[in-house]
């Protein structure tokens, strides 16, 4: 049974900064892909990140190029989201999700519950 599990959410001010985690078992963690999406209140899932299986490519969002850094770790089958000067408008529901390297959620096989990131001004 696969399972995504994130952690690191929770409440933040303006131009802080904040890592979250997400923790995979129960596939071959080293043949997927990962992203990250967020979904904020009303909003549809909205595309953050991603990293391909071996971590060598990267995609962001234009939104958070250049504040988010994304990482992988194959060892500990762990990938990461390192959020720098976060602004209130990233205040969602973050997801991590395995499958083929796509900015597409509906590409996308396995999903986490999602964490909450709340960005205060």
């Amino acid at each position: 049974q696969v399972q995504l599990v994130e952690s690191g959410g929770g409440l933040v001010q303006a131009g802080g900064s904040q890592k979250l985690s997400c923790a995979a078992s129960g596939l071959t963690y080293s043949t997927y892909a990962m992203a990250w999406f967020r979904q904020a209140p009303g909003k549809g899932r909205e595309f953050v990140s991603n990293i391909n299986y071996a971590g060598s490519r990267t995609t962001y969002a234009d939104s958070v190029k250049g504040r988010f850094t994304i990482s992988k770790d194959n060892d500990k089958n762990t990938v990461y989201l390192q959020m720098n000067s976060l602004k209130p408008e990233d205040t969602a529901v973050y997801y991590c999700a395995a499958g083929p390297f796509s900015t597409l959620h509906n590409a996308y096989r396995y999903w986490g519950q999602g964490t909450q990131v709340t960005v205060s001004s």
